[in-house]
């Protein structure tokens, strides 16, 4: 009976064992298919992707040959350009040249012939008169040499935009910078007037006044290179005002600085106010007169006062000349400082000649714009 009982189990135990075998195998069979048909599927979508990045490849490498073919035409067309500047700046300065003389031969014609030679004579002198305008505007497109300061600065690299759109852009940046940093100057100054008496901060603030004229007499180098027309005094005073401000950071703390601390501060919450003023209205106005015709593109908007302004900005002039005797307030009030007993700083004397530096010429100048615009419409009133 247990031998019955054992085969039975025996021959349960082989059926069982090999039904698993045989679902294993067809498992397995069932897979090794399922990843053949993967493994298909993978190569294809390869041999696509394969097939798409040697097209991209091959695209590439064609745009690559038209990029080398450009920039070669890029070169060539610089040589030429430089070329044609070469060129020009030469036949400028030839033309100058044979004018000069010109002129003197001219002037000694003018003593022997008939009236009617010499009204041909003043119509040539005429011509001659607008030849340096037209010289000035040609030459604005023109690599020139830099100035000195330029040199010092840049060293002799090429400062001139070659179009219009670029000096247009520059000038207008320059616009924004001024705008920009005038109104923190105006924020500053009310902070160190009003809200906070700290040397540190004074320092910082005179350290951004020495920043900003540096970098405001640099940008105005470079547009004068570019065609910008500023009056020699309005370039010649950032240079002043950045030395006065140098030498107000090194000023040490003392009874004198705190004599004069408010006085300053006041003084340059009440100069950005005037120079925000003179922004805010000179662009508007510049903008006007470009409209109509009568103002260069490359004009800039200035800190004080000129030819160009006297239609429509006249109401400035109070502000300015009030800037102007504040400054020789200043100059005056620092020389009576360095007559006291305890005055040792240096500092004193050199803050109080660049006030007055800067007094002489800002009032000086503006009283000559406003002193040939009156003369000139006097002559205009007669000739009407």
């Amino acid at each position: 009976m247990w031998s019955s009982r054992a085969g039975v189990v025996t021959h349960g135990l082989r059926y069982e064992a090999g039904s698993r075998l045989n679902t294993g195998s067809a498992v397995e069979i069932f897979s090794s298919h399922r990843i053949s048909r993967c493994s298909a599927a993978a190569m294809a979508f390869l041999l696509h992707h394969l097939k798409y990045t040697l097209g991209e490849w091959e695209g590439l490498e064609k745009d690559f040959q038209r990029v080398q073919e450009t920039h070669r035409l890029y070169k060539q067309k610089l040589e030429e350009v430089s070329k044609l500047q070469d060129s020009c700046s030469n036949a400028i300065a030839r033309q100058r040249k044979k004018l000069k003389e010109l002129t003197v031969s001219l002037e000694e014609c003018k003593e022997t012939p008939s009236p009617e030679e010499i009204n041909a004579i003043n119509g040539i002198q005429e011509s001659i008169k607008d030849r340096p305008n037209v010289f000035f505007e040609m030459e604005s497109f023109l690599p020139k040499k830099n100035g000195l300061y330029l040199s010092l600065v840049l060293g002799n690299v090429n400062v001139t935009l070659l179009n219009k759109h670029s000096k247009f852009a520059y000038k207008d940046e320059y616009e924004k910078f001024k705008l920009v940093l005038t109104v923190l100057l105006l924020v500053f100054s009310f902070t160190c007037r009003f809200v906070f008496s700290y040397r540190a901060l004074d320092a910082l603030f005179n350290f951004l006044l020495v920043w900003y004229y540096c970098t405001l007499t640099i940008r105005e180098s470079i547009l004068i290179s570019n065609g910008s027309r500023i009056k020699g005094w309005w370039v010649f005073h950032h240079y002043v005002f950045c030395f006065l401000s140098g030498v107000m950071l090194t000023w040490p703390e003392g009874i004198l600085y705190q004599m004069f601390r408010n006085q300053f501060l006041t003084y340059c919450l009440y100069q950005s106010f005037v120079q925000f003023l003179q922004y805010y209205y000179q662009s508007g106005c510049l903008y006007r007169l470009r409209a109509l015709g009568e103002s260069h593109n490359m004009d800039l908007t200035v800190e004080g006062f000129q030819s160009w302004m006297w239609r429509g900005l006249t109401f400035l002039l109070p502000f300015l000349f009030f800037g102007h005797f504040w400054q020789l307030y200043n100059g005056l009030t620092l020389f009576r400082m360095a007559q006291l007993p305890e005055c040792k700083e240096w500092q004193v004397f050199m803050c109080g000649c660049s006030y007055l530096v800067l007094f002489m010429g800002n009032f000086s100048t503006t009283l000559g714009v406003v002193y040939h615009k009156y003369i000139h419409n006097q002559d205009k009133s007669k000739s009407l």
